[in-house]
């Protein structure tokens, strides 16, 4: 009954695969080694450098928009161009004022209306110098909305002690600087900035970005603090933004630019070791996945030259029974198919057995995982499609190698 519907070329694959068991188990379980590994390695190190990702822009938003940095323009004489330059003179860049970004609620919501983006929030941020009895710190004040601004930089997560909340007289500090300040939640801090602009704020909470120099340096205040004590009043000094796709933040960091005429500096480019290091990742990922499977192409194409040489005798009385070439052609590709998809099947399974020991055994000091892995769907189709067409493809030089013996030759040995 089984054989009843299958075409003539599936019937001579599976028996020729199922005659030579050993060598089947033998290329069916290399290839399932090798998917295994493919799945695990691509698993591993996907979770890795998400991990990595998380991490690293948990603090920060994707995009970050700036006011233009004030230049130093060279002295023309009759608004000439070079000629009237002063000959040897020497240019100094002036001093960085703190300044806000032009019409940035217009600019806000130009980028809100982009598909790709998430969040928008304005910051305006300065330094300032925190007193408390004796004691002072340098510090940096980031003055934010708390709704907008905890979806970038979830200050919840990271929270030891107090709330977030954010009037008019709250702070929020790192713990090291409430250990350097010896302070805690409830207790009061002289704030000052250059301009002389002072205020005395109330220890709302304490958090620890992960960061010993953040925890030191960063506090938060509420948006309209801070443009009072930075003398901005109703500007802002950046709009920070979170993008869908971080890998492409800096794709849209030059539409928005384009669009708004804003320097847009995007986490590719001011973290660029960063993401070289995560490139390097990616290309070594692929490498490793790229060798393996011409490691088992190489198996498959090898036992099919071997079940070859075996079967001439075969392939010659089916020849000369009146079987065409592309009928044995096509018995050679599906049994490299076959190798490479039941291969695939078992080395997936080989592949998120070992996903799910890792996730269980590998831990860190205090019993968490040492990182999240993703069972993607699309990783174990991806594997299962490509050991097939690796499978085919290696089988293609044996077929073509079995469909062009002679009758006469392949039967007389």
């Amino acid at each position: 009954m089984f054989r009843s519907w299958l075409p003539f070329e599936w019937i001579v694959a599976i028996r020729f695969l199922r005659e030579g068991r050993l060598q089947t188990l033998f290329i069916i379980a290399g290839v399932a080694i090798g998917v295994g590994v493919i799945v695990f390695m691509s698993a591993l190190l996907a979770g890795m450098q998400s991990n990595f990702i998380r991490r690293v822009l948990s603090a920060q938003s994707h995009i970050q928009l700036l006011p233009p940095k004030e230049v130093t323009r060279p002295q023309r004489i009759d608004g000439n161009a070079v000629r009237g330059e002063i000959e040897g003179a020497i240019i100094q860049p002036p001093l960085q004022r703190l300044k806000g970004i032009d019409q940035w609620q217009a600019a806000a919501t130009q980028i809100r209306d982009m598909p790709e983006v998430l969040v928008v929030t304005p910051v305006a941020g300065g330094s300032a110098l925190v007193v408390r009895g004796a004691a002072s710190r340098a510090i940096t004040v980031v003055g934010i909305e708390p709704e907008q601004y905890f979806r970038i930089v979830n200050i919840d997560d990271k929270l030891v002690r107090g709330s977030t909340r954010l009037t008019a007289t709250d702070i929020l500090i790192g713990i090291e600087l409430a250990n350097d300040l010896g302070v805690d939640v409830g207790d009061k801090l002289h704030v000052s900035t250059a301009n002389g602009a002072a205020s005395t704020l109330t220890i709302a909470g304490v958090f620890d970005l992960g960061n010993k120099g953040a925890n030191q340096r960063n506090t938060f205040v509420a948006l309209h603090t801070a443009q009072s004590l930075l003398g901005v009043p109703g500007g802002v000094t950046s709009l920070e933004v979170t993008v869908r796709d971080v890998y492409a933040a800096e794709d849209i960091a030059e539409r928005i630019t384009t669009a708004t005429g804003v320097e847009a500096d995007s986490w590719i480019k001011t973290s660029a070791q960063f993401f070289a290091a995560v490139s390097a990742q990616s290309t070594a990922n692929t490498a490793i996945r790229f060798f393996v499977g011409l490691s088992v192409a190489f198996g498959i194409a090898s036992v099919l030259v071997v079940v070859v040489v075996q079967k001439s005798r075969e392939i010659g009385i089916l020849r000369a029974m009146g079987i065409s070439q592309g009928q044995i052609l096509r018995v050679f590709l599906l049994q490299g198919g076959l190798l490479g998809f039941g291969g695939s099947v078992v080395g997936c399974a080989i592949g998120a057995t070992a996903l799910l020991l890792w996730q269980r055994y590998a831990r860190n000091a205090d019993g968490t995982a040492l990182f999240p892995l993703a069972f993607d769907p699309v990783l174990f189709s991806v594997a299962l499609v490509l050991a097939t067409v690796t499978g085919l493809a290696a089988a293609f030089a044996p077929a073509l190698r079995a469909a062009r013996l002679d009758p006469v030759v392949a039967i007389r040995g």
